[in-house]
């Protein structure tokens, strides 16, 4: 399976991806931002280093493909089923299992993000005190 406009991504390639992308600067800017181009050409930039040849769309693509290969993989293993696993997980939740976990805490402050049955339970146990 080729990803778009290119060849395949090597295993060292991806590495080099993650390495780069777990860089605590570039995570916050790829979190406050949309769009994302100009973060994707230092990536590709940066790459270019490690003597892999890549433009800003592949890297982005590739960045999507595991962000959401990753988050698929997380929920299946939070629904408790093992079946699910990718190569890089471990890599990949060192960098974003805390970017869920913040995302998580900041979406519960919001009522309507809630589950119904949350905001009754919380509303006994407020009238029980």
């Amino acid at each position: 399976v080729a990803n778009e406009g290119g060849k395949h991504w090597t295993v060292n390639e991806v590495r080099a991806l993650i390495r780069i992308w777990s860089d605590k600067n570039i995570q916050q800017q790829l979190e406050g931002t949309v769009r994302n181009k100009r973060i994707f050409e230092q990536v590709a930039a940066r790459l270019q280093k490690f003597g892999i040849d890549r433009d800003w769309k592949q890297c982005r693509t590739k960045y999507k493909n595991l962000k959401h290969e990753y988050k698929s993989v997380k929920s299946a293993q939070d629904s408790g089923s093992t079946s699910k696993s990718m190569k890089f997980f471990n890599e990949l939740d060192a960098i974003l299992g805390h970017c869920t976990m913040e995302q998580a805490s900041r979406s519960d402050n919001d009522e309507s993000e809630r589950p119904p049955e949350w905001t009754e339970a919380k509303s006994e146990k407020d009238s029980i005190g």
